[in-house]
């Protein structure tokens, strides 16, 4: 049966501040503790107003600080905003202080627009050297070779294990050559879901971290006790996906009572597209919708994200997921 996992994209929600997404941040990762998650990553974003993960790696190291055993990371740091001495730094510190429990996911994209992209100093074409950047970083993070002038310290021989995170074939062959772990970008970007997939698996190499491929895959779950609840808490979701088409990115907007009015056919289209990796109801529709998408995957791994505007709605969404997980791996196993 495939481990449920979190992302948490600190959603700041209207009427709230940075400061309030931050405090729901840490509460929903101790409730994710004690619900039985396996892992809560968060992800680097800029210049975005209803996101509040930008310095992920501070963030990170505050939900480890305020969390026991639950495994903590980035899903993911954008390298090509980085040097990848500076990133072996950050996340070989927090692996000295939370030894065992940091992940490192790894994207290609700058997570921002150019305009932002150029005020992070960093050029366009930055990602053109992504894998060299990645096999550098792993360098860093691996035990002193002989000969070696520069380090990370802390961050030499702390072995963070690295995931490379995608929503193309990419991402998919390079995971696969590095043998690492792969995280795909369904959750906003499903189109490539199942061609990367087999992509990986069929050109995976076994490595000194990873003998067997394990693929993690995204999706959007909004629990409640009636489907209708459910749905009405998902036009939260549907909204920012809407902004995101037009061009005006914000706030969370709260839930609203009629979707339909808000946006055009094609405009739906294309926002559903892109959600289309969405689970949306009461615990038994969730149970039946998830059993035929694992079934299809073969997802190792599942990192569910929830853009629900009211906290409380959050915490109960991921408590009804993870009272279903039991019944749902009894499912999967007799198919």
């Amino acid at each position: 049966m495939p481990a449920f996992s979190i992302l948490d994209l600190a959603p700041v929600p209207q009427g709230g501040t940075p400061a309030d997404a931050l405090r729901n941040t840490l509460d929903l990762a101790q409730h994710a503790e004690r619900f039985g998650y396996n892992r809560y990553w968060l992800a680097e974003h800029h210049n975005m107003t209803g996101i509040a993960s930008a310095a992920t790696s501070v963030v990170i190291a505050h939900v480890a600080a305020g969390t026991k055993t639950i495994r903590v990371g980035a899903g993911g740091i954008m390298l090509p905003n980085h040097s990848p001495l500076v990133i072996a730094e950050q996340f070989g510190t927090l692996a000295t202080l939370h030894p065992g429990r940091i992940d490192l996911g790894l994207g290609r994209a700058p997570g921002t627009d150019q305009r932002t992209l150029r005020a992070l100093r960093r050029s366009p074409d930055s990602s053109d050297s992504f894998p060299q950047d990645v096999l550098e970083l792993q360098a860093l993070l691996g035990p002193l070779q002989p000969g070696q002038t520069i380090q990370a310290v802390p961050g030499t021989d702390t072995n963070v294990p690295l995931w490379i995170l995608g929503s193309s074939l990419f991402g998919a062959q390079l995971a696969a050559m590095l043998g690492l772990p792969y995280a795909f970008a369904s959750h906003f970007a499903p189109d490539a879901l199942m061609q990367a997939l087999q992509t990986y698996r069929d050109g995976f190499r076994p490595s000194a971290q990873q003998d067997t491929p394990h693929a993690m895959v995204g999706i959007n779950v909004i629990a409640a006790e009636t489907d209708a609840e459910a749905q009405y808490l998902f036009t939260s979701a549907q909204q920012r996906f809407l902004g995101m088409i037009r061009g005006q990115r914000g706030l969370l907007p709260p839930p609203i009572d009629d979707i339909e009015s808000l946006w055009s056919p094609m405009e739906k289209a294309q926002a559903m597209r892109m959600l289309s990796c969405s689970f949306v109801g009461s615990p038994e529709t969730i149970r039946r919708e998830l059993e035929g998408f694992v079934a299809r995957t073969g997802a190792d791994e599942l990192m569910i994200a929830s853009a629900i505007y009211d906290h409380k709605a959050r915490l109960r969404s991921y408590e009804l997921l993870a009272e279903l997980q039991p019944a749902f791996a009894r499912e999967v196993e007799v198919a």
